[in-house]
C-alpha cells in the first residue's frame, strides 16, 4: 500500500531538484536552512533517521547550531517528509545507505551550490540511519568534511535492532502508529515500508559497515546511549576500533532519540567535542 497523506510542511521549507542518475528518475528534495543568517558560519548538515523527515527533527538542529554557532541544513532522504516518494514497488537494496552517501548526498550538494571550501568545512550529524549514512560519506570522501558526530549508528546488524524493527511493524498495522507518522511525510507508506522492508529482508542481516570506516580522516564523535532498544554499545565500540581517534560518548538514558529524550546531555557532549578541536 502507498498512500499519500496531508502531511504539514514546516516553515521556511524549500525544494531542490536532484538530475537522474543511473537509470533513476529526477528527485525532489525538501530541505531547510537553521540559522541561515550566519552565512560565514560551517555548516551542520543533518542526516535523520529511518523514520525521519525535516519536521520530525522538530527544534532540535536550531538548538544544536545556537550552541555550535553553526547554520544548520536539514533535508529529507527520497521517500521521507515530503521529498520524492519511494515507488510502491520498488524495495531498497542491500547498500542502500551507501547510495544515499555516495549519490544522493553529494549531489544534493551540488545542487545547492555548496562548493568545496564550504565542504570542507562542513559537519554531519547522522542519527540511526543517517549517522550510518554519515559515517558511509565520510569513507567516500575523507576530505570533504571538517568532522561528524554519529548518534545510535548501525554499521552492522543487531538481532535487538531486528527485533525492534518488527515489533515497529506490528505497532504501524495495528495501532495509531501510522496516523501519528503521517503528519511528517506526505506519503508515510512509502517512508515506513521502505526502511521496515530492508532492515526485516534476511539479507539485510550480512550488511556490514566496518570494514569501510577505515578510510575516515576526520574528527569524530560516536554517541549511544545504555538503553537504546535499536542497538548496543557494541556498534560505537567497533566504530571506536576501526577509526583512529574517534572518541566514544556512553549516555546513561536517552533510548533511542537522545537529541530528543536526552537533549541536554547529548548537546553537552556535542559541544565539549567541536570546541576542543577549535582550540
Amino acid at each position: 500500500m502507498n498512500t499519500r497523506s496531508a502531511a504539514s510542511t514546516p516553515d521556511d521549507v524549500q525544494f531542490a531538484t536532484l538530475p537522474a542518475h543511473d537509470a533513476r528518475a529526477a528527485l525532489t528534495i525538501e530541505y531547510k536552512w537553521v540559522c541561515a543568517d550566519r552565512t560565514d558560519a560551517p555548516i551542520a548538515l543533518f542526516l535523520h533517521e529511518g523514520l525521519g523527515s525535516v519536521s520530525m527533527w522538530r527544534d532540535w538542529p536550531q538548538q544544536l547550531c545556537a550552541r555550535l554557532g553553526m547554520r544548520g541544513l536539514v533535508y529529507s532522504r527520497p521517500g521521507y517528509g515530503q521529498s520524492t516518494p519511494r515507488p510502491h514497488d520498488e524495495k531498497w537494496p542491500v547498500d542502500f545507505m551507501s547510495h544515499q552517501a555516495r549519490h544522493v548526498l553529494p549531489a544534493l550538494l551540488d545542487a545547492l551550490a555548496i562548493d568545496y571550501e564550504e565542504r570542507r568545512r562542513m559537519w554531519l550529524i547522522g542519527h540511526s540511519d543517517g549517522g550510518s549514512i554519515a559515517l558511509l560519506y565520510a569513507s567516500a570522501f575523507p576530505r570533504l568534511l571538517r568532522g561528524a558526530v554519529v548518534i545510535a549508528p548501525h554499521v552492522f546488524v543487531e538481532d535487538i535492532s531486528v527485533r525492534s524493527i518488527a515489533q515497529a511493524k506490528l505497532a504501524y498495522e495495528q495501532t495509531d502508529l501510522r496516523s501519528k507518522l503521517s503528519r511528517y511525510h506526505a506519503d508515510v507508506d512509502s517512508a515506513f515500508y521502505g526502511w521496515n522492508d530492508i532492515w526485516l529482508n534476511p539479507s539485510f542481516k550480512t550488511w556490514n559497515a566496518v570494514e569501510a570506516l577505515t578510510a575516515i580522516d576526520c574528527p569524530l564523535l560516536a554517541v549511544q546511549a545504555e538503553d537504546d532498544h535499536y542497538g548496543t554499545m557494541a556498534q560505537i565500540e567497533a566504530i571506536g576500533q576501526a577509526v583512529s581517534g574517534a572518541r566514544l560518548c556512553r549516555l546513561p538514558e536517552g533510548g533511542h532519540s537522545p537529541h530528543r529524550d536526552a537533549a541536554e546531555a547529548l548537546n553537552d557532549a556535542v559541544a565539549a567535542f567541536v570546541g576542543h578541536l577549535d582550540r
